[in-house]
């Protein structure tokens, strides 16, 4: 037979009461204090009117009321301030009650001996800062109407005066209330605006990061895949260019894990600080090594022109454009050469890359990713890219960059 509590196979059970204890923390207090310290000042302040009363020369006196109605005064009176127990799950409901204490406080002991019932305040303020509005401003206004039509019924005489203030007194209390309701909704706003901040950053680092993965990855594999098919064909026939194959591709390979590596270490290393990358940073000073990889794979490639200047930013993007480009060039294009151009005019960086391929680019998905990460890269930078065929034959991928570019932040 199976055990409860700590005796038994399973953690400790402790009885349902116990939670409440056990969850002693000072946020839970605190909570608790802030819900309590309107319902103690509102009693502090209305409970001396059933006791005492002020004469002309405003010094108190004791109330002498029949016993039957002064614990009718008494329950009024202090039924309002413990209606604001739940004036956090019933915000309406509990404005609508107090209104309707507070008019029959003022019945009971009269406009000039009853105190100010402080805790409609408290609940006109709370139904309006949780978007009960239409409880507060409906419930009070009757109540306030009614209580006047009433003693104009029973010939009670309120004074002008205080008709008037008791008036001003519940607009300035509705003014503070709206204040705080527009204060809580601009603070949501705010709240809203930030978290929809964060999570478009969040998505543009992680669209970021998978355009470095797509290029570092199409452009090493498609290396290795060529490699590989060149040291199969020549393995029997020619053994030293098979084995230059070989060579070559656990450079690409080492290289591109290296590459991949310090593209998800990014992931890794949120708020650390001083870590060196496993490679350095792609950049036009790559270039001729991109151009020589490429050409072990049996299309020639050349650069010509040089930009002096440049930001990384530009620097990153135009070097990720013409090693898409020139991954394309060896998968798709059929081409035996490839010249890569760049220079200055007009305000841009100008970088062209043009093929004497025969077949025309696949319409695929792969393709199409592929032009669309180089024309985002160009675009962030302000700049444009263009991919068409040549007249001549072959195939042109051209960006434009501005010299004055800076990475525009989502």
């Amino acid at each position: 037979m199976q055990q409860s509590g700590s005796y038994g196979g399973g953690p400790p059970r402790h009885p349902a009461w116990a939670g409440h204890w056990m969850d002693s923390s000072p946020s839970r207090s605190a909570h608790g204090g802030r819900l309590l310290v309107p319902v103690v000042f509102s009693l502090l302040v209305q409970l001396p009117s059933v006791f005492l009363t002020f004469s002309p020369a405003h010094r108190p006196e004791p109330l002498r009321l029949p016993a039957g109605l002064f614990w009718v005064a008494f329950a009024v009176t202090v039924i309002g301030p413990l209606a604001l127990l739940l004036r956090r799950r019933f915000p309406g409901p509990v404005v609508a009650f107090v209104a309707a204490a507070a008019a029959a406080d003022l019945f009971l002991l009269g406009p000039d001996n009853s105190a100010i019932y402080i805790s409609l305040a408290f609940a006109i303020v709370n139904a309006l800062a949780r978007d009960a509005r239409v409880w507060a401003w409906t419930s009070v206004g009757l109540a306030w109407i009614l209580s006047l039509v009433l003693s104009i019924l029973l010939g009670t005489s309120w004074s002008p005066f205080r008709i008037a203030a008791t008036t001003l007194v519940i607009l300035i209390v509705f003014g503070i209330g709206e204040s705080a309701r527009t204060r809580t909704e601009r603070i949501a706003q705010i709240t809203r605006i930030r978290s929809q901040r964060r999570q478009s950053e969040v998505q543009a680092e992680r669209v970021r990061i998978a355009r470095e993965l797509h290029d570092v990855l199409a452009h090493s594999l498609s290396q290795i895949n060529v490699q590989a098919g060149v040291g199969l064909h020549l393995m029997d026939a020619q053994p030293d260019k098979a084995r230059d194959a070989l060579a070559s591709i656990k450079e690409t390979s080492k290289s591109a894990l290296d590459e991949v590596r310090s593209v998800l270490g990014v992931l890794r290393a949120e708020g650390t600080e001083g870590e060196a990358p496993l490679v350095p940073e792609a950049d036009l000073s790559r270039l001729d090594w991109l151009a020589a990889s490429v050409s072990t794979q049996g299309v020639e490639v050349t650069v010509t022109g040089r930009l002096g200047n440049v930001p990384q930013a530009a620097q990153l993007a135009i070097f990720r454009i013409v090693q898409e480009s020139l991954t394309n060039i060896v998968r798709h294009a059929k081409a035996t050469t490839a010249a890569v151009e760049l220079h200055e005019s007009g305000g841009f960086y100008d970088v062209s890359v043009t093929d004497n391929g025969t077949a025309p680019p696949p319409s695929g998905d792969t393709e199409g990713r592929g032009l669309l990460g180089m024309r985002e890269r160009a675009e962030l930078l302000g700049g444009t890219l263009e991919a068409a065929p040549v007249p001549s034959g072959g195939f042109r991928v051209t960006a434009r960059i501005p010299i004055r570019s800076q990475v525009r932040q989502s």
